[in-house]
Parts: C-alpha cells; sequence; structure tokens
C-alpha cells in the first residue's frame, strides 16, 4: 500500500511558533510585539492526522474528508490564508495523496488521487495562486508546479524529483526542489524551468527571492556519529551555504523567509531522542517544543502589523 502521508507523521506533534522571540523582528518601522507568526502543519489526534495552521500560537483546523491530512505551506495576502498540503484518500487496494490547498478553510483539489501527489508550497500574487509539488509514483515522482490549476511539469520522470518551494516576482518563478541524479539527492532551483545546481547529497525545500538574492534553504548529509551521515540543517544565499545547527544529530531546514536584513527559518532538530521544532532567527534557535514528543516546523511566515 502507498503511503498516505510523510512517515514521520504518525508519530507527530506540532508545537505552534508563537510571537515571543521575534517582536522587534524584521522589516521597517517594526515595532515589539507588532508582527503575526502563521505557522502551518498537521498534529496526531489519536485516531490520524487533521491539517491545521496556527496564528500567534492559536490553532486553526482545516477542513478533510478524511483524517489524513496534513498542511506544508502558507501565505498570508490581506485577511486570506492560504494553505497547501495533502490528504489520504483510497483509490482502489491504494491510498493515494491528493494535493490540495486550502483558501480561507475552503479546499481546493488540484489532482485526483489517480496517481500519489503532494503540494509542498504555495504563493499567491493578486488572483494567482502558485503551488509546488509532485506527482507520481514513489520512485519517478515528476517535480511540478500548478498555477491557478493548471500543472507545469519540471522534470521528465526519468528520475524522481520533488518541487518543495515556490516564489515569484514579476513574471519570474523560481522553484526549488531536488532530483535524484546516481542515487544521491542533488539540490536544485528552476527560475522559469532552467534549473541551477547546489549539491548532491542535499535537499531544498524553500526558496525566497529578494532582489537579485535568491535563498534557499534545506539540508546537506556530512559524517555524523559512529560514521553515520546526519542531515545538517542550512540555507543558501547566492550559492553560498550557512550552516544552522552544529550537534551530534539531524536537522533540516522547512521554510524560510526574509524580512529586511532579518532571515527567518523553520524547520527541527533531533536531540538524540525526539525531533524539536524550532525556528532559526539570524542563526539563533528558538525552540517551539519541549522534546516530549517529535514535532516539526514546516511553514513560516512574518507579518508586520
Amino acid at each position: 500500500m502507498k503511503r498516505i502521508i510523510p512517515i514521520s507523521l504518525m508519530a507527530l506533534l506540532i508545537i505552534a511558533l508563537t510571537v515571543a522571540g521575534c517582536g522587534g523582528g524584521g522589516g521597517k518601522g517594526g515595532k515589539k510585539g507588532s508582527i503575526d507568526v502563521y505557522v502551518a502543519g498537521y498534529e496526531y489526534n489519536g485516531s490520524g492526522c487533521v491539517a491545521k495552521y496556527w496564528k500567534n500560537s492559536h490553532g486553526v483546523p482545516l477542513s478533510g474528508e478524511t483524517d489524513y491530512t496534513c498542511a506544508t505551506s502558507i501565505y498570508v495576502s490581506g485577511n486570506d490564508v492560504y494553505v497547501a498540503g495533502c490528504e489520504g484518500i483510497v483509490t482502489g487496494r491504494d491510498i493515494n495523496n491528493v494535493a490540495k490547498y486550502w483558501k480561507k478553510g475552503q479546499e481546493e483539489p488540484l489532482t485526483n488521487g489517480e496517481q500519489t501527489a503532494e503540494a509542498h508550497s504555495i504563493y499567491v500574487v493578486g488572483n494567482d495562486v502558485y503551488v509546488a509539488g509532485c506527482e507520481g509514483i514513489v520512485f519517478k515522482k515528476v517535480a511540478k508546479y500548478w498555477k491557478n490549476g493548471q500543472e507545469e511539469p519540471l522534470t521528465n520522470g526519468e528520475q524522481t524529483a520533488e518541487a518543495r518551494s515556490i516564489y515569484v516576482v514579476g513574471n519570474d518563478v523560481y522553484v526549488a526542489g531536488y532530483e535524484k541524479i546516481g542515487g544521491k539527492k542533488v539540490a536544485k532551483y528552476w527560475k522559469n524551468g532552467q534549473e541551477v545546481l547546489l549539491n548532491d547529497g542535499t535537499q531544498a525545500n524553500s526558496i525566497y527571492v529578494v532582489g537579485n538574492d535568491v535563498y534557499v534553504a534545506g539540508y546537506e548529509k556530512i559524517g555524523g556519529i559512529g560514521g553515520k551521515s546526519k542531515k545538517v540543517a542550512k540555507y543558501w544565499r547566492n550559492g553560498q551555504a550557512i550552516e544552522l545547527n552544529e550537534g551530534d544529530y539531524d536537522a533540516d531546514a522547512n521554510s524560510i523567509y526574509v524580512v529586511g536584513n532579518d532571515v527567518y527559518v523553520a524547520g527541527y532538530e533531533n536531540n538524540g531522542t525526539k525531533n524539536v521544532a524550532k525556528y532559526w532567527k539570524n542563526g539563533q534557535a528558538e525552540a517551539l517544543s519541549d522534546g516530549t514528543n517529535d514535532a516539526f516546523a514546516t511553514g513560516i511566515f512574518v507579518v508586520n502589523r
């Protein structure tokens, strides 16, 4: 049977990112406590998982037909909150993910469930809604994005690939993700469909563009304890890598957001037994969970009030 949603989900508790700790955040004219922070994620409810988002630590569940929904990305435009994610749907003998997004809590499916699909990132420009993700069989996923529900493939399906983040500037569409080449994940981003390679052994999860600067968040696998590889959370600015964790255990950077000179990154770091949800502001970590349960921060959005 095909997987329903990410494997980590079945032992998951998401803890919300609160406005405390990022008061006086980036942006001109910011005042202490004058920002709203939105975080997308999902929470185990005893029988399944429920997609939701938090605004300043207040949870808002999202609708679905089953108990297997997850939220992976969030975007705020005026008073409208857009959330991308997926839902596990039974199709014959299989359970496939249906990629979708929610606008103000109302779901909009992007795929029909015939093949498994995931929506990893959402971006909104005026009336245009862009969603990055993938669709296909497990080992031959095609990286793609949807604009207003119309798909735009980025890879040909010969190797498995995922589009994990999208950002739009004027007529330019930037998409970050990875493609497996020679058995290794290779982080990359596409600008208007043209790929730019980062590193092998890496995965790009999120992209943000400010002027001529391209920020990409993700991880790189390096040697760890006992010769085992570990994931190091990092982000790249114009191809130059900045590491976020120095510990002996896995960490991942799932989402990046830039306000003025401040760089916010959401993700997790393992403490040896559990995954701890956290975010980094200019490289300084803020834990969001206490390590009692596995927790992950999957998206970050910072708003000046």
